[in-house]
């Protein structure tokens, strides 16, 4: 049971990355079998199991001598509709209205049920946001990550669903031009608040310091 426990939670965290985080594209190969599994935490024959059960779902295909892929399909898979989002103010206030509903409470969850090293890696990819800020460079992959981070903490499957509606928010709102750099500021502020509720596992805390972040960007961006 114990086997089989494990090779279905590493297709669980396959199928996240593929799927819902959008980590590898549609017919890319997957790292070789050693690399993976050491990625996963999982023996090389809980790998195999797994990805046996993520190509019968139709997410991976095995090419004889050549190695394993995502299938081309995954494409169609689990974004629910939001790829396709043109990036205009109505729709973007409707993805904000969105986070401003759930991710709160993913910070909330997210104190209470992150691990030493899941909350270890929110405030390093917290950390990784602020540097990207301070410099001037692009930060929207930090930025996805840090509240990726979180979501997935909160060991809520279907919250984890929803992170392409955060990632499509995040890279909206900074690719907009003229509110760039007021909206990084206001990031950088309310992230370090944010992460300073979480360092100190404080539930409600992090909840209303999301809630505020939400409100901010919303602000910052003329989304009424």
């Amino acid at each position: 049971m114990e086997k089989q426990s494990r090779s279905q939670q590493a297709a669980q965290t396959l199928y996240r990355q593929i799927v819902v985080e959008k980590a590898l594209s549609p017919g890319e190969k997957l790292p070789n079998e050693v690399e993976l599994s050491a990625q996963l935490g999982v023996s090389r024959a809980t790998l195999r199991e797994a990805i046996r059960e993520l190509t019968a779902q139709g997410v991976l295909e095995v090419r004889r001598g050549k190695g394993t892929f995502v299938a081309q399909q995954v494409g169609e898979m689990g974004d629910f509709g939001f790829g396709g989002l043109a990036r205009v103010k109505g729709q973007l206030r409707d993805l904000f209205e969105l986070r401003s509903i759930f991710e709160p409470q993913a910070a909330r969850l997210a104190c209470g049920r992150a691990t030493p090293e899941e909350l270890a890696d929110i405030l390093a990819k917290g950390e990784a946001v602020e540097v990207c800020i301070r410099a001037g460079s692009d930060r929207t992959r930090a930025d996805r990550a840090f509240h990726a981070a979180i979501v997935r903490s909160t060991h809520n499957e279907f919250m984890v669903r929803l992170l392409p509606v955060i990632n499509q928010a995040v890279e909206t709102a900074i690719g907009t031009g003229e509110n760039r750099e007021a909206l990084a500021q206001v990031t950088l502020q309310d992230h370090a608040l944010l992460m300073d509720f979480l360092r100190r596992r404080d539930e409600e805390g992090a909840e209303h310091a999301m809630a505020i972040h939400m409100r901010h960007a919303m602000d910052e961006m003329g989304l009424e």
